[in-house]
């Protein structure tokens, strides 16, 4: 069975790809050329070329090692 995913790396990675389809979009917008790769439909480019860094950030975060934390956070 695999590792379960923490609900932060879930998110990173969510983050990570509506961050790069945002870039994406807007430096395609700017430079009057939709088309990032030529194969690709206009369109479907921002949203094909932002799972790049979503995929890394997933799995940086599920490969690195977390602190466990104790039942009361900090305080002894």
């Amino acid at each position: 069975m695999a590792a379960p995913v923490e609900k932060k790396v879930t998110a990173a990675s969510a983050g990570a790809y509506l961050a790069s389809t945002g870039l994406l979009a807007s430096l395609a917008a700017v430079q009057d050329n939709a088309r990032l790769v030529e194969w690709m439909p206009d369109g479907l480019a921002p949203f094909v070329l932002a799972l790049v860094p979503a995929a890394v950030t997933f799995v940086g975060g599920w490969a690195a090692r977390h602190t466990p934390r104790s039942r009361y956070g900090d305080i002894e």
